[in-house]
This record gives C-alpha cells, sequence and structure tokens, in this order.
C-alpha cells in the first residue's frame, strides 16, 4: 500500500483527540496518552450516549466531556471511534465531517474493514483500523493496526505514539488484522485459563491457592518479559531452564505427551477464522 503523499500540519504534541464512545477501552487508551505526555488533559475532549458515561471518562482521565457530536468533531484533529461495531456506522453518518478539514479517525471497532470505513466518510478523512487488547487498560497493551489508503506518513508517527503509550503496537497489513484477534486479541484469555492451571497445580501439590496463584502469575510475567527485553527465540530461553533430566525437561514432556503446543496453534487458528466469520456480517 502506497500512503498518500500530502501534508498534514499537525503533531503528536499539539493536536486536539475527540474520543467517540468512552467505553473503558477508549478510557484506558486515552488515560495512557495523557499519562505518558503524548497530548495533555486539555487537549481531550470525549463523547458518549450517557452523561455517567461521560462524568466517568471525565473523572478518570482529566479531559474535557461534551454531548454534541458537532462540537467534538470540529474541535479534534484525531478521533478515537470507541463504539460497538454496529453503531459505527450510524455514529460517522452522524459525525456530519464535511466542511471541517482533514481528520485523522482511528476505530477501534472489532470487525470493521478499512474499505466500510473509507465508504462512510468523506474522502478528507483518513481511516486507521486498531485491535488493542485488554491488558491496556494497565498500560500493557499489544495493539496490532493498519492504515487505510488515504493516511500519510504522519499518521503512522501519530498512531503508534498513542497506542503504545499503553503497551506496544505493531502495523500489519488487513489481511493479517484477524490473525492479530487470534493471537493478542483472544490471547489474554489463553493465559489466563494457563495462570489458572499452574495454580490448581501448585495447590493439588500443597501451595496455598493464594500463594500458588501469586506465584503462577509472576511466573508468566517474568517469562514473557524475558522474550521482550532479551530478544531470544523462546526455544531458547526454554533450554536455559532445561536441564538434563530434571524437573523441566519431565514437565514438558507430559506437555507434548498432551499436545498442548499443537492445542494453542489450533487455538489461534480458530479465532482467526472466528473473526474473519464475525467480519463478513
Amino acid at each position: 500500500m502506497t500512503l498518500a503523499t500530502r501534508e498534514i500540519s499537525y503533531k503528536p504534541s499539539a493536536m486536539k483527540i475527540g474520543i467517540i464512545g468512552c467505553g473503558k477501552m477508549a478510557t484506558a487508551l486515552i488515560k495512557g496518552v495523557i499519562e505518558a505526555g503524548v497530548v495533555g488533559a486539555g487537549d481531550v475532549m470525549g463523547i458518549s450516549r450517557t452523561e455517567a458515561s461521560r462524568e466517568r471518562f471525565a473523572k478518570a482521565t482529566g479531559a474535557g466531556i461534551t454531548a454534541n457530536l458537532e462540537e467534538l468533531v470540529s474541535h479534534s484533529d484525531v478521533l478515537l471511534l470507541g463504539t460497538k461495531p454496529q453503531d459505527v456506522y450510524k455514529t460517522l453518518s452522524d459525525c456530519r465531517f464535511d466542511g471541517k478539514g482533514d481528520k485523522l479517525l482511528i476505530s477501534v471497532a472489532a470487525g470493521v474493514t478499512l474499505e466500510n470505513l473509507e465508504k462512510h466518510t468523506p474522502a478528507e478523512v483518513r481511516v486507521v483500523r486498531t485491535m488493542p487488547n485488554t491488558p491496556s487498560l494497565i498500560g500493557k497493551g499489544a495493539t496490532g493496526y493498519c492504515l487505510g489508503e488515504r493516511c500519510v506518513p504522519e499518521d503512522e508517527k501519530v498512531v503508534s505514539a498513542l497506542l503504545d503509550a499503553v503497551g506496544l503496537s505493531s502495523r500489519v497489513p488487513e489481511k493479517l488484522m484477524n490473525a492479530v484477534v487470534g493471537v493478542s486479541g483472544s490471547g489474554p484469555a489463553y493465559i489466563y485459563m494457563i495462570i489458572e492451571a499452574m495454580a490448581d497445580g501448585g495447590v493439588l501439590c500443597g501451595l496455598p491457592r493464594e500463594d500458588a496463584l501469586k506465584l503462577a502469575a509472576q511466573t508468566v510475567s517474568g517469562a514473557a518479559e524475558m522474550v521482550l527485553q532479551t530478544g531470544q527465540h523462546p526455544a531458547v530461553l526454554k533450554d536455559m531452564v532445561t536441564s538434563p533430566g530434571g524437573t523441566t525437561i519431565t514437565a514438558l514432556a507430559v506437555l507434548e505427551e498432551k499436545n498442548v503446543r499443537s492445542a494453542f496453534i489450533k487455538a489461534v487458528g480458530a479465532a482467526c477464522d472466528k473473526a474473519t466469520e464475525l467480519g463478513k456480517n
């Protein structure tokens, strides 16, 4: 994909951001962005269907709020679309972009394609599709994103600055966005199952439940951080723990016998296939 060539004058540190739909994910994203100093709270405005939702957003982020969608669109250089997928097209119609200048629209709506986002917005609106995951709520997110045909090079800098404020991000071709769903979008649930199972095993061996759970969770967290910080292949790190005839290789032999590796590969594929199916509806 070749990005558009026209110049956009805004910079991440000077942009105005509008949040459409102040749910947990959108709130977490913008809270992280503000805390990281990417933008100031005074440069953010949010809108949601209910006053209670708007008030929660304002309390959590320190940002401004409005009940007027036209005001929010006019105020913003960047719009974060956090509505439910079934509400996206109605919301975009209500935005009335025409005559309000260039906008960057970042969607976190699962399954809504770039093509459909571009069909429902005028030509001056550049669109980005993202797939964040729930650890973004604590600043440990993993988000895949792809850029629409109208985007310019500066847009990617803005998008990565926003997403990296709540974890890490990776740009992928849109055809691979459902694979992102399978790996990182649904992935936290797989890991919660692993933590629960490891803790259960510890309890079976006599550990108190609280200790077993803390040890299992910290082990998963530490192992993941080793992969990220060292850049080494997981197989190399695994071998560092695995001594001849020891406890670890004995345990790994059981996991291989039970086809755990194959089950995870198939689980990611199943989630990817389901995301593809849902995107067609």
